[in-house]
C-alpha cells in the first residue's frame, strides 16, 4: 500500500544536470523562448487564472543572479535571485497558505523547489569556510567561494527529518506542540543527527519526546518541504508499552488516540477528540494510510 502523491512532490520539470555542467548550453537557453518563475520575495505570484506567474529574463534584475530550475517543452525555467532577498527561517503564514492552495499540484511541486533552491542562495552568499563572498555555479546548483587560498564548493542542502506513526496495541501516538492550532494534534517528528540512520533517528526522537522504546521501524513515504529546505521521512513504529513520559519542551501534550478518534479527526468532525493535520502535511496523509492499512 503505498502513501500517494505528497504536495510539494510531483513536479513536471526536467532538471537538465547534463545543461546545469555546460556553460554554453546554459547560455543558450537564456533566449527570448526562456521563462522566469515571477517571486514576491519568497512566496509565489499568482496570476489571474490561478497559476504560477512566468515573465522573461528580461523581468529580472541587472544585479540578480539567475538560477536555472529545468526544462519545460524545451524552454529553459528559471528563477531570480535578488542581492536584497533574506533567506527565510519562518514557517508558512495563512495568506502564503492560501496563495498555494489555488496551485496544481504540478505548479506547487515547481514552486517549492524552486523556493528552496532560492533560499538557500539568500543564506549563503558568503563562504562557511573562510568568509569569503561565493557566487552562483552550475546554473545555481552550486555556489563557490571566490577566496584565493579556499576555493571551496558548496551545494543546495536537503535535511532530513523523520515523522513517525507509532502504535501500541491498535492505538496511535500523537503529540500537540505549543505552536499548533488548538486541539491539533499530529505525529511526532524531529530532525535526523549527524552519524544516524533513519531507524536511530526515529528510536531516538520518540524517546526523548515521549519517552517510548519503540522498534521494528518501517518507511511509509516522504515529502519535500520547502520551509525552507526538509525532506519528510514517514514511518512506522510499534511500541512495546503505552506509558508516556512527555518532554514539555518540546511537546505540549501526547496521549495514545483509537482508530475510531483518528477517523473521527480525519472526516473533520468538530466534536471529536482532536484535530488532524491539514492535508498538505504527510502526516494527513500517515494517518489516511495508517486508517486503509
Amino acid at each position: 500500500m503505498t502513501i500517494g502523491t505528497m504536495a510539494f512532490a510531483g513536479s513536471g520539470l526536467d532538471r537538465a544536470d547534463h545543461i546545469r555542467s555546460d556553460p554554453e548550453k546554459l547560455a543558450a537557453l537564456m533566449d527570448w523562448r526562456a521563462r522566469l518563475l515571477r517571486l514576491d520575495g519568497l512566496d509565489p505570484v499568482i496570476s489571474p487564472e490561478s497559476t504560477l506567474d512566468w515573465g522573461t529574463l528580461a523581468d529580472a534584475a541587472a544585479d540578480s543572479e539567475l538560477v536555472f530550475l529545468g526544462l519545460i517543452g524545451g524552454r529553459g525555467c528559471f528563477a531570480e535571485v535578488s542581492p536584497d532577498l533574506i533567506g527565510s527561517v519562518a514557517s508558512p503564514n495563512p495568506r502564503l497558505w492560501a496563495a498555494m492552495a489555488a496551485l496544481e499540484p504540478t505548479e506547487l511541486a515547481i514552486y517549492g523547489a524552486a523556493r528552496s533552491l532560492v533560499d538557500w542562495h539568500a543564506r549563503h552568499r558568503y563562504c562557511a569556510r573562510c568568509g569569503c563572498p561565493t557566487i552562483l555555479a552550475k546554473g545555481g546548483w552550486q555556489r563557490n567561494c571566490t577566496g584565493e587560498t579556499c576555493r571551496g564548493e558548496h551545494f543546495p542542502r536537503v535535511d532530513p527529518v523523520t515523522i513517525m506513526l507509532v502504535e501500541h496495541e491498535g492505538r496511535l501516538l500523537l503529540g500537540r506542540q505549543p505552536r499548533f492550532p488548538p486541539r491539533r494534534f499530529s505525529t511526532l517528528a524531529g530532525f535526523v543527527e549527524p552519524g544516524e540512520s533513519i531507524e536511530e533517528a526515529v528510536a531516538r526522537e520518540v524517546l526523548e519526546e515521549a519517552g517510548i522504546v519503540v522498534r521494528d521501524v518501517g518507511y511509509v513515504g516522504s515529502q519535500p518541504w520547502p520551509f525552507p529546505s526538509s525532506l519528510m521521512i514517514g514511518c512506522h513504529a510499534k511500541a512495546d508499552s503505552a506509558e508516556l513520559t512527555v518532554d514539555r519542551t518540546e511537546l505540549e501534550e501526547a496521549d495514545w488516540f483509537t482508530r475510531a478518534e483518528v477517523e473521527a479527526a480525519m472526516r473533520g468532525e468538530e466534536d471529536g477528540r482532536f484535530l488532524a493535520p491539514p492535508p498538505h502535511a504527510i502526516a494527513h496523509h500517515l494517518l489516511k494510510w495508517w486508517i486503509a492499512r
